[in-house]
């Protein structure tokens, strides 16, 4: 059998034995072209170098060609790969490593009581100023709109069927007794609601369709 001192080098090779790779998504051949440029000693070059391998990297992510100003991203990402060493004349700002790796500032979560989840905070909001409205047409008109939007947020993230009067009870609570409903069977048909956002009666699940299941086979072992 022929000895082969290669074949044994390469057979011997694991990744885990191998330098850490900074950015996996280019791979390890970027990754030694990189560090071979780092070792050309000419600056000429070596920006020639480095030109050549932006170019391998936007063929190996094409993807990053939706992203505004990739190649200023590409370009950064070298710079990062070259954890930072790499002497370069650059068409970009070179970015700064202490920059890069600082952590964002925490940001507050929102904060808010929302009295009812389904008709979301901006429902709540609009009901709450609606003291602010002088006018008793833009009230009135104010006040049937929301009343059939509310409706509607309730048909689409519940289960079970709304009473009318349930909406108009809500809606004075919300807007803090300034939107009173005088009539609110006047309100737009559950059905056509239903028929509007592709749905029927038929198609929503029962709200009791548990406790209906349970009935169900409670008849079926006594049989």
């Amino acid at each position: 059998m022929v000895h082969c001192p290669l074949k044994e080098k390469l057979s011997m090779e694991y990744n885990t034995t191998r330098g850490k790779l900074i950015l996996p998504e280019y791979g390890r051949n970027v990754q030694n072209m990189i560090a071979h440029a780092m070792e050309i000693a000419d600056r000429t070059e070596r920006n020639r170098a480095a030109q050549a391998i932006i170019e391998v990297m936007g063929q190996l992510n094409p993807h990053l060609r939706d992203v505004d100003d990739f190649r200023h991203k590409l370009w950064t990402h070298l710079f990062v790969m070259s954890d930072f060493s790499l002497d370069v004349d650059s068409p970009y700002e070179i970015p700064k490593q202490e920059v890069l790796n600082e952590k964002p500032a925490i940001m507050d979560y929102p904060k808010g009581n929302i009295r009812y989840g389904h008709y979301g905070k901006y429902t709540q909001r609009i009901l709450e100023k609606s003291d602010e409205l002088t006018d008793e047409k833009e009230t009135e008109y104010l006040k049937n709109t929301m009343a059939n939007f509310m409706k509607k947020q309730f048909l689409a993230y519940n289960n079970d069927a709304v009473e009318n009067h349930v909406i108009a009870q809500q809606l004075k609570e919300l807007s803090k007794g300034r939107l009173i409903l005088e009539n609110p069977d006047e309100l737009t048909n559950t059905n056509t609601i239903l028929r509007a956002m592709g749905l029927n009666q038929k198609q929503r699940p029962k709200g009791n369709f548990k406790k209906n299941n349970n009935n169900n086979k409670k008849k079926f072992i006594k049989k």
